[in-house]
Parts: C-alpha cells; structure tokens; sequence
C-alpha cells in the first residue's frame, strides 16, 4: 500500500522533530512512505473561524496532492478531522480522500495494528499522563469521551502499552480540554490559560512525570503556560515515544 504523510503547519514550522519521528516509526514498521512535495495546509484554521470558503482552494489542493496514495497519515487530530469533514463536499477526489485520511494514532491501531507497533521495542521507564487532543478524541473517535456512556476503550492508551518500563498516571479528570482550541485560545485567553493551569495541576497531582500527547498544538499550549509558570513537566508527541527518542526530547 502507498502512504503519504501530512505535516499540518505548525508541526513543519515549530515542532519539525515531531513529524520525522512519525516518519522513523512508519519507516520502522516496514512502511515506504512519501512526504509529497506539494502538500499545502489543508484549509483548516480558516473554516475553523468560520471562514470556509476561504479555506476551500487549500482543502482542494491537498486533495489533488493525496488522491494518488491509499492512505494519508496526518499527525494531527484537528487536520485530520477537517480533511475527513469537508472534503467530501469536494465531489469524487474529495470524498476518496476523505476516507482515506486518518490520523497517526488512528492509523497505527486501526490499520498496522498492535502486534506490529509492539515489534518497534520501544522503551520508556517514566510515569505518563495521556493527554488527547478534543477533535481525535470526540471527532475520530481514539477513546471514549466520559461524557458517554458506552463502553470505554483508549486506542492510544492501547498503542503506549506496548511500550516496555511505562506506567501510567491517573488524573481525576482524563479527558478535560486543555484549553487551546485555536482561535478560542485567542478569543478568550484568560479562559484558555485557566484550562491549561486546570490540566497541568492534574496531572501534577497524579504524579505524572510526562505527558503524552496526540497533538502538538496541546503540546504547545500547555508547554508554554507550563514554562511560564515554572512548571517542570516535560511533554511528548505519541510518534517520539515509539520512535525511542522521547528521552531525549524532555
């Protein structure tokens, strides 16, 4: 099978180290992958503040760009989540490469599968809090929000116990927003910072030693009111822990 993979925006211009740690673990796994020299960002942040249109020639040229591969791995929950929404508007091409987008986490349990990602032998001896991202959680579907009663699952969860010496911490509250949002962190920034603090003191109270998370734009958020706070609780992309390089980054 063919696999491109995406690098949302902020992942290529502020956390680079992040996509090539995707890249080593798909690589890892015997996957060839492409990075395809004309993927532009997706639309997203535009529709998301209720500019859609606006967004749709970017959505349209990252359509073009992917409908060659079988899958298109994003390392992104809100991307991913945007491509798989509004490119079926997008007529034929829009639809298929809308069902052919999954997010990176999404991509490993639903179609590598555990038995593989098990083989990468990972290693991590540290106390982790999961964090997941809003759209991969509630929009793709990688765990079971509280507010529903169904039965729970976590497929991140699932992919980081294949990771040997890891532990897991116990916030009262799993799957609280950290606040970011996008633009809601820019609308009202008083209030996002305040679900930030919310969340960090949390996972501080759980002994977490590290966070793991699904998006970098979390990652950011919480990075930087945790630096500005004084805050010593390193965090870490999901793709860094299995590619072995999560000691290093913290």
């Amino acid at each position: 099978m063919s696999i491109a993979l995406f690098v949302p925006c902020y992942v290529d211009q502020l956390y680079p180290h992040v996509a090539i740690a995707a890249l080593h673990v798909l690589e890892q796994l015997g996957e060839i992958v492409h990075v395809p020299a004309g993927a532009v960002c997706c639309g997203q942040p535009s529709c998301s503040a209720g500019f859609e249109r606006m967004g749709e020639p970017a959505l349209n040229s990252f359509a073009r760009t992917f409908s060659a591969y079988d899958h298109t791995v994003v390392v992104s929950g809100s991307c991913a989540l945007h491509v798989r929404t509004h490119a079926p508007h997008l007529g034929a091409e829009g639809r298929q490469v809308a069902e052919r987008t999954a997010e990176f986490c999404s991509f490993l349990h639903d179609v590598v599968g555990l038995d593989r990602v098990a083989t990468l032998n990972a290693t991590l001896n540290r106390r982790v809090g999961i964090h997941i991202g809003c759209h991969g959680l509630r929009g793709l579907g990688l765990a079971s929000p509280s507010e529903r009663q169904i039965d729970p699952f976590n497929k991140v969860r699932a992919l980081l116990e294949t990771v040997r010496g890891m532990r897991f911490a116990a916030p009262t509250r799993p799957d609280e927003c950290c606040g970011f949002g996008g633009s809601f962190a820019v609308a009202e920034p008083a209030v996002s910072a305040k679900m930030g603090r919310d969340r960090l003191r949390d996972y501080s109270n759980a002994d977490a030693e590290l966070i793991v998370t699904t998006d970098v734009s979390c990652l950011m958020h919480l990075q930087g009111i945790a630096r500005r706070d004084s805050v010593s609780l390193p965090m870490v992309h999901v793709a860094q822990v299995l590619a072995g390089c999560a000691e290093s980054a913290t």
